[in-house]
């Protein structure tokens, strides 16, 4: 046995003039539901649009650096400091003041022992040419 289906609005309001909405103008045309087919979206629809097509307004919230898997920015210093940060001595660890990566920029005339992540090719010749010696941190050797 089937069930009987519930009569309709427009039905049941036959011959009110209003069918229930009060006032004409609060029935009237696309401005009752703020605007043809997707028009509104960002302002009056959005909860809907939230709601039942989360994807339409694109993405969302944020990722960490882990996730978008970034890498920090080296921090640099260039060949001709190198004489001012060690200050007398012969050797100079550089992850212990901040610097990761040493790039060829300028001339050095003390033969320094360098230990640092990352080193230029120019770098490491001027090094070496001035009787110094390049360590990269990541081997693991010990000054």
């Amino acid at each position: 046995m089937t069930q009987k289906r519930k009569r309709g609005k427009s039905i049941k309001m036959r011959g009110s003039r209003t069918y229930g909405y009060g006032s004409h103008k609060k029935h009237r045309g696309a401005g009752s539901r703020g605007g043809r087919g997707m028009a509104g979206v960002k302002r009056q629809k959005k909860t809907w649009i939230l709601k039942h097509i989360p994807s339409h307004l694109g993405k969302r919230g944020f990722k960490s650096l882990k996730q978008r898997k970034l890498k920090k920015a080296a921090k640099a210093v260039n060949v001709r400091d190198l004489p001012k940060l060690a200050a007398e001595k012969k050797e100079l660890d550089l992850s212990t003041l901040g610097y990761s990566k040493v790039t060829g920029k300028g001339s050095i005339d003390v033969a320094l022992t360098v230990k640092a992540d990352y080193f230029t090719e120019s770098a490491k010749q001027k090094i070496e040419k001035s009787g110094g010696r390049v360590i990269i941190a990541s081997a693991k050797e010990d000054i």
